[in-house]
């Protein structure tokens, strides 16, 4: 996803975030808790508005995959030798 992709799309949920804020008023009435809500998400437009363009030379991280881990019990034999934290080896005893 490109830089405008991305900020149309922050645009786009800070638009529905105020809408939503809207509707909450409209049940809670003007409280504190609605207007720093109000407040809350009119910083967020204000601050999408002056990010302005990405920094020249700055090169976004790669997109890492995720490693997908088997819901599999693993091999027993894996474990062989290991010790149990805490515990030890299971061929002694603590002091």
């Amino acid at each position: 996803m490109g830089v405008s992709e991305s900020r149309a799309a922050v645009a786009e949920a800070v638009s529905a975030l105020d809408a939503a804020v809207a509707t909450l008023r409209l049940h809670y009435g003007d409280t504190l808790g609605v207007r720093r809500l109000v407040s809350d998400v009119a910083r967020l437009g204000d601050d999408l508005v002056e990010l302005g363009d990405p920094q020249p030379g700055h090169r976004p991280h790669p997109v890492r995959q995720l490693e997908i881990v088997p819901d599999e019990p693993y091999d027993p034999s894996m474990w062989a030798g290991a010790e149990d934290e805490g515990l030890g080896a299971p061929d002694r005893r603590a002091p």
